[in-house]
């Protein structure tokens, strides 16, 4: 696929504990195109976040090819790896892990200015992201001051914020209620598509899973 954000071939990794090797993948081969939303479904303890680490650039010792926006992050050291990271990845994960300290807007503002734009452009597209999710009036609260369900929306426009090629997304509603989490997700999807992003979303829940545009399971190392 020459369009392809994310190509894997034979992604293996494995683990050794008290002498015995657990394999955790066993041979992955996974393309993701340009804007496609990728679900990525499997009980816990299936591997979906070992899978998601090596695509995220976070977690060495994979085997196998590994290609992001057409480079080869197998052969990268670890500040080639972090470059490509910055360069073309965004990141929800299940708790939303946002700076106490800052407000919402300059939660979404700091991953912009670490990736080059001017207070300016950061300020200016964060406001847009969080009122996209319908935080106008929440912009100068910060995280203390959020529910759970505004906080993991603020997590989605920085994931979004430097306009990633790819958005890895861990069991991103898997910390809210069955009604917070609906909504959450509806308003990531939406986003992701008007930003033209990709994502690779692990979850084990069928029902948000079949929002998205295919569904592939991880079950003992393999992918089906």
């Amino acid at each position: 696929m020459s369009d392809a954000v994310v190509e894997i071939r034979d992604m293996r990794r494995s683990f050794t504990q008290g002498g015995i090797t657990i394999e955790v993948l066993r041979g992955i081969d996974l393309t993701i195109g340009k804007g496609e939303i990728v679900a990525l479904l499997g009980p816990s303890g299936s591997g979906k976040s070992t899978m998601l680490q090596a695509v995220g650039l976070l977690e060495g010792g994979f085997e196998g090819s590994l290609k992001i926006c057409g480079r080869e992050a197998s052969q990268l050291d670890s500040r080639g790896r972090t470059e490509l990271r910055r360069e073309t990845l965004g990141f929800v994960y299940q708790f939303h892990h946002l700076l106490p300290d800052f407000t919402a807007q300059e939660n979404v503002v700091l991953p912009q200015l670490i990736h080059g734009a001017t207070r300016a452009e950061a300020d200016a597209r964060a406001k847009k992201l969080l009122g996209a999710l319908g935080l106008d009036q929440r912009l100068t609260h910060r995280p203390s001051q959020l529910s759970g369900g505004e906080q993991q929306r603020v997590a989605v426009a920085r994931a979004l914020a430097t306009r990633p090629a790819l958005v890895l997304a861990d069991e991103p509603t898997g910390n809210l209620d069955e009604a917070t989490a609906d909504v959450v997700l509806t308003e990531f999807l939406r986003l992701v598509r008007e930003e033209g992003s990709a994502a690779f979303v692990a979850t084990h829940n069928e029902r948000l899973a079949a929002k998205m545009d295919r569904i592939v399971r991880l079950h003992e190392g393999y992918l089906g």
